[in-house]
């Protein structure tokens, strides 16, 4: 699967609560911020390793930050979140405000896109470095109370449906939905687990995005642009299964709790209707080349010097063949940070930060 699901988690500015350099400041001691997953939530982590699946070129960050960050987006990207620096980069000690650990076209699973991307098992061992780092900084008392009232964010299981599915491995096409799911439901269940035994207590996942109607799937599928149908059943069981991971840990470990958010539903709705959103097409990516600009990179990267780049980025869905514009971003972060996307069981995220 193609490095670099969706983009990063980033700043949006709303009147919920004062969003401050660095952190979240709630009612009460801020709240550290630990990020760990795909492109979704990568603020530059693949910026700092040996990988094509990178967005530090133009036109990538040109809306918003007039240059490239690494944020797979035109320009800033999902929730209403500070800007947590990338856990490679360098410099970067102050682990009391929070890290970000994710990494374009990372999955649950080692082997998606096996050393191209950080996989979510070193991420978790980036954590248990930064959390030693914070007791010998701290103190272990300290440190204990800062990690049980962060926040820890999870976009993560997109890139390994993809690479089920477009990987050549007869191995792993070998294996049943089921089997396949319960191995990435598998392992976040044991990343949740060992950062819990750390100190951590607050949870926020994002469902999977709708993998089988993005650009690249519709100009791969080449029937009229259709969906890909065959992912969605993959999807609709890691939905239900991550649901109820979540409510089992909830009811198993003191102390915990979550909040999960709709991001598929939240993105079909403007695929399918983007008239109703204030956009115009959802179907072809603004930044690209071939048929839906989605065949090659946004920006040439990658041995394709040539792409057409859009008008008007605001009129689009998607910025390139998987990643949604800062529009969407926009959107999401208003409903997300207000509750109207939370699936029940769960916390909103707002709820969620502010839990002592």
């Amino acid at each position: 699967f193609p490095l670099n699901f969706w983009a990063l988690c980033a700043v949006l500015l709303y009147n919920a609560s004062c969003i401050c350099h660095g952190h979240v400041s709630l009612p009460g001691k801020n709240v550290a911020i630990y990020v760990f997953g795909d492109s979704l939530f990568d603020a530059g982590n693949n910026n700092y390793i040996n990988t094509t699946g990178q967005a530090n070129y133009f036109p990538f960050g040109e809306s918003f930050f007039k240059n490239p960050t690494g944020r797979f987006s035109d320009g800033r990207i999902y929730v209403k979140l500070p800007f947590i620096p990338p856990y490679l980069q360098p410099g970067n000690s102050n682990y009391s405000i929070g890290v970000n650990f994710a990494s374009g076209g990372a999955g649950a699973l080692d082997e998606t896109n096996h050393g191209m991307v950080i996989d979510l098992g070193t991420q978790l061992s980036y954590f248990k470095n930064a959390s030693r780092h914070l007791g010998k900084k701290l103190g272990d008392a300290e440190a204990k109370d800062l990690l049980s009232r962060a926040a820890y964010l999870f976009s993560v299981g997109t890139n390994d449906y993809g690479f089920r599915f477009l990987t050549n491995s007869s191995v792993i096409r070998s294996y049943s939905r089921e089997e396949y799911v319960g191995q990435v439901i598998g392992n976040i269940t044991e990343v949740i687990q060992d950062i819990y035994k750390i100190g951590g207590r607050k949870f926020g996942f994002l469902n999977l995005a709708p993998l089988d109607c993005v650009p690249m799937i519709r100009a791969l599928e080449g029937k009229n642009g259709a969906c890909f149908d065959q992912f969605t059943p993959f999807l609709e069981l890691h939905h239900k299964e991550l649901s109820n991971l979540l409510q089992k840990q909830q009811s198993e470990l003191k102390g915990f709790k979550y909040s999960l958010l709709d991001f598929n539903m939240f993105l079909k709705e403007r695929i399918d209707h983007p008239s109703k959103y204030g956009f115009k097409e959802s179907k072809v990516a603004c930044c690209g080349s071939g048929p839906y600009r989605a065949i090659g990179r946004c920006g040439g990267n990658g041995g394709i010097t040539e792409y057409e780049l859009c008008d008007n980025v605001n009129d689009y869905v998607f910025f390139d063949l998987i990643h949604p514009t800062e529009k969407v971003s926009q959107q999401f972060s208003k409903l997300v940070w207000n509750g109207k996307l939370s699936i029940k069981g769960g916390y909103n995220l707002k709820a969620l930060f502010e839990l002592k």
